[in-house]
């Protein structure tokens, strides 16, 4: 018998101290570059995107793939990445932690969607309120003082 999964993640994360150091212009880079490091750890990308201060990905994720490695590959290599580049000149590097929420077959073409959208979302919700309330949305438990 094979393995087989369905085990949907969206993950967000921000710049360091949530600094708009994403530029525009080049985030299309910086998405086939983070495609890359999902196809090299054995997962299918199905959305990333973001605005100048956060990405979002939604991706499933690969049986042997540890989460807090995949992430950590994702971070390190882009972040590294980014600042050879030289196309995000004021990057200075990824937010510690980071949400990661899992979804069901069901939800994944509005989260598909939700991902897509976000230049637009973002003129209505600001960063930090969308991460708590994707956190309380989850059910997930939280200090404040980790979200500023």
């Amino acid at each position: 018998m094979g393995t087989y999964r369905q085990i949907f993640y969206q993950i967000v994360f921000g710049t360091k101290n949530r600094e708009a150091t994403i530029a525009e212009q080049h985030c299309e880079e910086l998405y086939k570059y983070i495609w890359g490091i999902v196809k090299g750890n054995k997962c299918k990308l199905y959305r990333v995107n973001g605005i100048e201060d956060h990405i979002h990905i939604f991706s499933d994720l690969h049986p042997s793939v540890c989460l807090a490695d995949y992430v950590k590959d994702i971070k390190v290599a882009s972040s590294i990445w980014m600042k050879d580049s030289g196309m995000f000149p004021d990057f200075n590097g990824w937010q510690d932690g980071y949400g990661a929420f899992t979804y069901s077959i069901k939800q994944k073409d509005v989260i598909i969607e939700y991902v897509k959208n976000q230049k637009v979302h973002h003129k209505k919700e600001s960063f930090y309120d969308e991460y708590k309330r994707l956190l309380e949305e989850n059910g997930i438990e939280f200090d404040e003082k980790y979200l500023l």
